[in-house]
């Protein structure tokens, strides 16, 4: 007797899936193996690793600040303004997530840099520089992380009736 609901699965699609665990947890097993445990105790309690955890903290939570902030209205307005130009807005959030880390780094850098297209006047009018800061590890992040807050967030506010906002 066949029970209502979902069909189940053909083989060949749960076998596909179980390459697709292994593909994301093979790597991690890999890392596990050659972790040095015996030593991390003493790894772990090291200035310079004690550092680059409170740097890594500070600036992946200063990243998630600045995507909410910047991206939670643009997801709003994604979600609920009808303009021209909406799909090329679209297509330039999602852009950091198509392209390969380096030339997202190179992107940045040609915009933020010294002598950026951006960053030049930074330095010339406010004396303030990216490169070589905690705030250019902080825009990277920030760079990388907002098109999937601004995707989630545009999704959620597009399921939800308007009249509860």
């Amino acid at each position: 007797m066949r029970r209502r609901g979902r069909a189940r699965p053909p083989v060949a699609i749960i076998v596909l899936g179980c390459l697709a665990i292994a593909f994301f947890a093979l790597p991690l097993a890999g890392l596990l193996q050659r972790a040095p445990w015996s030593d991390l105790p003493s790894v772990l309690t090291d200035s310079v690793v004690l550092d680059a955890l409170r740097l890594s903290l500070v600036c992946s939570l200063a990243a998630t600040a600045v995507a909410i902030v910047l991206g939670l209205p643009l997801a709003w307005v994604l979600a609920r303004v009808e303009f021209a130009g909406r799909r090329l807005v679209r297509a330039l959030v999602l852009l950091p997530l198509v392209l390969p880390p380096v030339v997202g780094g190179v992107a940045l850098f040609l915009a933020f840099g010294r002598r950026g297209l951006f960053g030049q006047y930074l330095e010339q009018w406010f004396d303030f520089r990216f490169f070589g800061t905690p705030y250019a590890v902080v825009l990277a992040e920030a760079f990388v992380a907002m098109p999937f807050v601004v995707i989630t967030l545009e999704a959620a506010l597009r399921s939800i009736d308007d009249r509860y906002e």
